[in-house]
């Protein structure tokens, strides 16, 4: 669901020339399929494309060619910081810039109900408006 809101988060601030945001799992489970069909549900009646989304696993190379690194939980960050030598700056939580809960993890709905995954699209919204803010005045825009 992060994937699909700041990507388009991006689009609308007119950074997409600048910023590219791809999204992996840390473990090799579900690659190349779809999200799941209640987040990519949601994200429709939400205006999103969930459409192009396909699960796919991060690469050690991933920390040195991308700017910027974010995790979802705290167990994934851990896995991220075991591929390599990570600068702190550029591999942290999606939590990290949510103006409500700095520094929260984004909890997995999967196994819970439908409003498990209302209340993460709350908080990636939210999350996605102060990370694009924030890349674009490191951009200069």
């Amino acid at each position: 669901m992060a994937d699909v809101v700041l990507e388009a988060k991006v689009a609308e601030a007119g950074l997409a020339d600048a910023v590219e945001v791809v999204s992996a799992g840390t473990g090799d489970w579900h690659i190349g399929a779809p999200m799941d069909r209640r987040a990519a549900a949601l994200l429709r009646s939400e205006g999103y494309d969930a459409s192009r989304h396909r699960a796919q696993q991060v690469a050690a190379s991933w920390l040195a060619e991308h700017d910027l690194v974010l995790a979802m939980d705290a167990a994934n960050l851990a896995d991220l910081r075991t591929l390599g030598d990570t600068d702190p700056e550029r591999v942290r939580l999606f939590g990290d810039f949510d103006p409500v809960q700095p520094g929260s993890e984004v909890p997995d709905p999967y196994f819970g109900g439908d409003d498990g995954f209302v209340s993460v699209l709350a908080q990636v919204e939210r999350t996605a408006d102060v990370l694009v803010a924030s890349i674009a005045s490191a951009l200069g825009r």
